[in-house]
């Protein structure tokens, strides 16, 4: 038991509210912390000195690490510039296990006039036992090509584990995906889809979050978000029926949170469109109809 209700969300300092969290309670941390890239939240400052900015992180990780249970998860969006240095830094001082360094690619971010333009964030998967963790594999498994091209008597029935790198769009690369492929596509919440909150410019896809929630934790059990942003992982949690914490430190975007999970009851279908050959939901107020993929026709045939 935490020292405040669970299912709702805190304005307080994540590294705080973590400390009044009990050591080994926590089944899943789900973690996207500012990149310290300069974006423009509307109270915290995103432009630290690089060793004031590992400082801070080494200290929230290390509440993260210690809130898990033994089998605990803790998965962590990050960028480039320091994801290396994170990497390390957990793997050696907080000694966590990285199960997998997931890419997802995202193919329209934002456009960089002189460098190549940020298209991916990277995801850590990390557990505190390599022997003893949750991944519900049946939760999370997609057709294979043994099943959709080859009818191969081998395959799993309900087919195989997702790879690591989860593509949000295929229609921006028409040629890169053949039916022989397995790759997780995701929408990216763009300003005229429903899913979008429109308070907050860093909104994770729920259809993401689910799949890491589903594979990484059992319905009834706690997730923790340290840095609640938009809700999503809190709003995600509450649908697929998991006890949730959020911290936040903007009095404005907990007053939103909390107005979002308010409209939500457990078992709500989750926001976003699952279908590969879909661009994502539009609003209502777009001109625009949802966009068809423009993909291969031998893989359009797969899933029509």
């Amino acid at each position: 038991m935490t020292a405040f209700p669970e299912n709702d969300v805190y304005r307080m300092d994540c590294i705080e509210g973590m400390q009044r969290i009990p050591s080994g309670t926590v089944d899943l941390v789900f973690a996207d912390p500012p990149f310290n890239i300069g974006y423009q939240y509307d109270i915290y400052r995103d432009e630290l000195d690089d060793e004031e900015y590992l400082n801070w992180c080494e200290r929230w990780t290390r509440e993260v690490a210690r809130i898990l249970k033994p089998d605990g998860t803790f998965w962590l969006a990050i960028g480039d510039e320091y994801v290396a240095e994170l990497k390390v830094m957990i793997q050696r001082t907080h000694r966590l296990v990285l199960r997998n360094w997931v890419v997802w690619y995202y193919t329209f971010g934002v456009h960089c006039q002189n460098k190549f333009t940020r298209s991916h964030t990277h995801l850590l998967y990390w557990v505190k036992d390599p022997k003893r963790f949750t991944f519900n594999a049946e939760e999370i498994r997609v057709p294979s090509a043994r099943q959709l091209v080859y009818a191969d008597k081998r395959a799993h029935p309900k087919g195989r584990i997702p790879d690591d790198t989860w593509i949000l769009r295929p229609q921006d690369l028409p040629e890169g995906f053949q039916p022989n492929e397995d790759t997780w596509y995701f929408p990216r919440v763009c300003g005229t889809f429903r899913e979008r909150q429109g308070f907050h410019g860093c909104q994770m896809p729920e259809q993401l979050l689910g799949r890491i929630i589903r594979a990484c934790s059992r319905p009834g059990e706690l997730v923790v978000d340290p840095f609640a942003g938009s809700g999503t992982t809190l709003a995600v949690a509450k649908k697929l029926g998991r006890r949730f914490l959020g911290f936040e430190i903007s009095p404005q975007y907990t007053e939103k949170i909390r107005e979002r999970l308010a409209r939500i009851q457990e078992g709500d279908p989750l926001e976003g469109s699952s279908d590969p050959l879909s661009g994502g939901s539009t609003s209502d107020n777009s001109r625009r109809p949802p966009r068809r993929a423009q993909v291969p026709e031998s893989y359009r045939l797969l899933f029509e």
